[in-house]
């Protein structure tokens, strides 16, 4: 059985570090200090570079590189998945199953290598489950 391990798209870290998201920014901290609280969160590879080009240079108030990099180095202490070649062919299938983006379809692979229960993102369709891992938008 998986542990109840929650995968976080990109998005949910961003706005958790973006004070301009406003009612977005609020949960998504929330959701960010209940993972550290619970050792439960999950990240990939993928979303650390994502994270960390979209909040130096995306978004409305960047932040320093320096400062990127030390939450960088603090997410590193939650479990981490490599994506691999394994997971490009996962994720290959789940785009051809489900229609999803590759990029998308990584992240939904990576969550499952990862145990993920649950996958927490604004992108993918809201209530969704994709071999046992349910899709929320905590948004929504």
């Amino acid at each position: 059985m998986r542990e109840a391990k929650t995968f976080l798209d990109t998005n949910i870290i961003i706005y958790a570090y973006d004070s301009s998201a406003g009612e977005k920014h609020e949960t998504a901290k929330d959701i960010l200090v209940d993972l550290w609280n619970s050792d439960q969160g999950l990240l990939s590879t993928q979303v650390l570079q994502e994270f960390f080009v979209s909040v130096t240079k995306k978004i409305k108030r960047p932040l320093d590189i320096k400062i990127a990099k030390e939450i960088v180095d603090d997410l590193l202490k939650w479990d981490v998945v490599v994506n691999d070649g394994k997971a490009i062919l996962g994720a290959i299938d789940i785009q051809l199953r489900y229609r999803y983006s590759f990029w998308d379809s990584m992240i939904i692979q990576a969550a499952q290598t990862g145990g993920a229960l649950l996958l927490l993102s604004e992108d993918l369709s809201d209530n969704q489950t994709i071999d046992g891992v349910e899709i929320k938008n905590p948004f929504a």
